[in-house]
């Protein structure tokens, strides 16, 4: 029905969407607008590509890189959001897990995933512990720090 044979797919008429050239795009025609609020955290989508640049730097300094698999245990936090950008950013897996499972559940995604990474909401580090417990596996774990969170 919406098939026009004069209008073939082109730079200006046809560009193939990902998590990174969403993030790319927005900082750029929208760099001051708000990306995050999150209690008294405010960052506009250049404050987050630039986060989200330095977490995949970090995790390619770490070894990690394109098909390795980054495993998340976090609730609806910036830095997840973050993750999304970043993680796909080194051509890694993202791999985020439900917060509401049980540890022998995260323990199997972990191991059938292959995780060589998880990051974790210091919030569920002892659901977290119980489940590297559980798992074969056993990938870096780096804590997310959530000022918002009930810890503070």
């Amino acid at each position: 029905m919406y098939e026009a044979a004069e209008l073939g797919k082109t730079a200006a008429n046809h560009v193939p969407l990902s998590p990174v050239s969403i993030l790319k795009r927005t900082a750029r025609v929208h760099p001051e607008k708000p990306a995050v609020i999150h209690g008294s955290i405010r960052r506009t989508w250049l404050d987050t590509e630039e986060r989200c640049k330095k977490l995949a730097s970090a995790l390619l300094k770490r070894g990690i890189g394109k098909g390795d698999t980054v495993s998340v245990l976090a609730p609806n936090i910036p830095e997840l959001l973050e993750c999304h950008f970043a993680i796909p950013m080194i051509g890694a897996v993202l791999n985020a897990n439900n917060t509401r499972l049980d540890a022998s559940t995260i323990a199997y995604i972990l191991d059938h995933s292959e995780a060589r990474v998880l990051l974790v909401d210091t919030e569920l580090s002892g659901l977290a512990a119980e489940a590297l417990q559980l798992a074969e596996t056993a990938p870096l774990v780096i804590d997310i720090d959530d000022p918002e969170g009930p810890s503070g």
